[in-house]
């Protein structure tokens, strides 16, 4: 559905049957979402292919990340889930790939018979600090230098408040 109002002078589309309610984007706020999922669809894309070689999804890499930096390399399989906005079956799935590669592995939680951690391995950890450089190098060169300081704290400090309620709802749900 087109997210944009139209002009009938200049315009003989209409949008679909909804109430005057509805707040239809400007054409200049359309053009700005669409180049914003288009950069976000594009730089996911592109980095991916940049961990191919290393044999890494980009979801295999964010869970490297997420696990390095937590203490003791590991965390309970329901904060992973929910640190890396997936599912937990997916996520079950995943590190079930993962462990086959050697990269993480479960273990039991002390306690909670149920509960399990996702743990980093030795593996895992070389491979990190192998791709963490590679990596990096393309964030910087797709994304990052792409952009002037002043533009980059201008760009945070107009998304950190989307993210901030966009995690505040992800908590009530």
């Amino acid at each position: 559905m087109d997210t944009h109002t139209s002009d009938p002078a200049t315009d003989s589309a209409t949008p679909p049957a909804v109430t005057e309610e509805t707040p239809w984007l400007t054409a200049k706020e359309q053009q700005f979402w669409r180049a914003h999922l288009e950069v976000s669809k594009l730089l996911d894309y592109q980095l991916g292919r940049e961990l191919q070689p290393h044999n890494l999804a980009s979801n295999d890499y964010e869970i490297l990340v997420v696990l390095s930096e937590a203490p003791e390399r590991r965390l309970r399989m329901t904060d992973l889930a929910t640190a890396t906005l997936q599912s937990k079956s997916r996520l079950s799935h995943q590190i079930t790939r993962m462990e086959t590669a050697g990269l993480v592995l479960r273990q039991d939680c002390p306690g909670d018979r149920r509960g399990l951690f996702a743990q980093l391995t030795e593996l895992g950890w070389a491979t990190m600090q192998k791709v963490a450089p590679h990596h990096v190098r393309s964030v910087r060169a797709h994304f990052i230098d792409r952009f002037t300081p002043e533009q980059i704290d201008t760009l945070y400090a107009a998304l950190a408040p989307v993210a901030e309620h966009l995690r505040d709802l992800r908590g009530r749900a």
